[in-house]
């Protein structure tokens, strides 16, 4: 969505889709200048022909790993078949401190062009950060902007930055259109959407956190203390990654789906708070009792939505029309 916003301000004629929106396939028909498409590992299983000229790996987790035999290397290799017709005229833009981007990159014969972004790394050729400021380093420097004045917060969104910035800087747009993009977009419906601020508690949804990983980026993202309503269907989830934001942003935790025990194995002793329910609308009465003003409400469920919902957008609607309801 971030990429699609730039190019169409730009005034590129755009279409997106595959994960998002309408599939590819739905798209073909269509000739704009460029599509932009979000691709699952379903989708990627599929390709045959597929060659995009620009690709993109952000983060590689553990998911799904029921459909590829539990094994994560297969889950890899599954998302790598993005780059599986690439060649040296194509780019790879990835993100370099993801360790499982990275090892999979030293050990297998690459035919992409491949463009490094990285939070923590000053990079020869890439795009990183210097003192707050997105650098974009590849023929010639070029700054783009201080992440003060991203439109949307964390620091997975600096990341999503610089990818997005990326890719608009290889299609040689203008770093003015690039960086007045970036300030006024206002992301995805059900990811970290501020809701309401209610008694001066701020409602957040973030049901399009469907696993750990993003779940990660949310609860890193909160600098109050959090009320946090987790839970769904559990893709053998491991929340140990999470142990630090909890026991140190997470004032209490409300379960919300038909089997909690993972959650209370896992974080039960955590915090002094933890109850369950299977209904959006009594998760948000109880938040609403629990948070006291300067706090967080956060929907981030770290699982899927099928146990109670139809899907993570059903359940990012209830969530904000529980919130409405109060």
């Amino acid at each position: 969505m971030m990429t699609n916003h730039i190019l169409n301000q730009a005034k590129f004629d755009v279409v997106m889709g595959g994960n998002i929106g309408d599939s590819f396939a739905g798209l073909i028909h269509k000739d704009p200048d460029y599509f932009v498409l979000e691709l699952s590992s379903f989708q990627l299983d599929g390709i045959i022909n597929f060659r995009p000229h620009i690709a993109v790996l952000t983060n590689i987790t553990p998911d799904h790993l029921d459909r590829y035999a539990n094994k994560f290397e297969n889950y890899i290799a599954s998302k790598f078949r993005i780059i599986l017709n690439q060649t040296k005229q194509d780019y790879l833009i990835y993100d370099a401190d993801d360790e499982v981007i990275s090892t999979y990159l030293h050990t297998h014969p690459i035919q992409s062009t491949l463009v490094p972004f990285s939070l923590t790394k000053t990079l020869a050729q890439g795009t990183y950060l210097n003192e707050k400021e997105i650098i974009i380093k590849l023929i010639k420097e070029e700054n783009i902007m201080p992440t003060t004045n991203l439109a949307l917060e964390g620091k997975h969104n600096i990341k999503n930055a610089m990818a997005a910035a990326t890719v608009a800087h290889l299609l040689k747009i203008r770093k003015e259109t690039i960086r007045e993009s970036l300030e006024c977009f206002q992301g995805a419906e059900h990811r970290l959407e501020h809701v309401l601020k209610i008694n001066k508690v701020q409602y957040i949804n973030d049901s399009k956190a469907t696993n750990v990983n993003a779940t990660y980026f949310a609860l890193e993202s909160m600098s109050a203390p959090t009320v946090w309503i987790v839970g769904g269907v559990d893709k053998g989830n491991d929340y140990s990654a999470l142990f630090p934001f909890v026991n140190e942003k997470v004032k209490a935790i409300i379960c919300l789906g038909k089997d909690n025990e993972a959650l209370f194995q896992n974080f039960e002793q955590m915090v002094d708070i933890i109850v369950e329910t299977q209904y959006m609308s009594e998760a948000v009465k109880i938040a609403y009792n629990i948070a006291t003003a300067g706090e967080n409400v956060l929907l981030s469920p770290a699982c899927a939505s099928f146990d109670l919902f139809k899907n993570h957008e059903d359940r990012g609607h209830q969530f904000k029309s529980a919130v409405r309801a109060l």
